[in-house]
């Protein structure tokens, strides 16, 4: 069983299709019924991205091993990899704030440290 909201998060399912189900959705005005449709259809990737972000600021504080070679993390661009030599952040969060360092760099940063912190221990 799932409610109009959940079945709003299939790309093939609008309110016409929902109306079918639920006569009485219909009654509802037409703006107001689109942007239920577009929230539906976006819910599941904005609480993946604010489960990301929530992520983030539990990393922010992590620590760039010093003397880290960043054209040696596989993902990052040639781009990022010399914005943060030159830059040389000591954390993530500080990497984070340097222009032009995208949130998927980062992602890609995180797990590379992550990986080499295993290795490490």
């Amino acid at each position: 069983r799932r409610s109009a909201w959940e079945m709003l998060a299939y790309p093939d399912t609008d309110m016409q299709k929902l109306v079918t189900i639920w006569p009485e959705l219909d009654d509802m005005d037409a703006p107001i019924a689109r942007q239920l449709e577009i929230e539906g259809l976006y819910k599941n990737y904005l609480a993946r991205q604010d489960a990301d972000i929530a992520a983030f600021r539990k990393d922010e504080g992590l620590v760039i091993p010093d003397g880290l070679d960043f054209a040696a993390v596989p993902g990052l661009s040639n781009e990022v990899a010399d914005k943060l030599s030159q830059s040389r952040p000591a954390t993530l969060g500080a990497a984070a704030r340097i222009s032009g360092i995208t949130p998927a760099a980062l992602t890609v940063l995180l797990a590379f440290i992550h990986r080499h912190q295993k290795h490490v221990a």
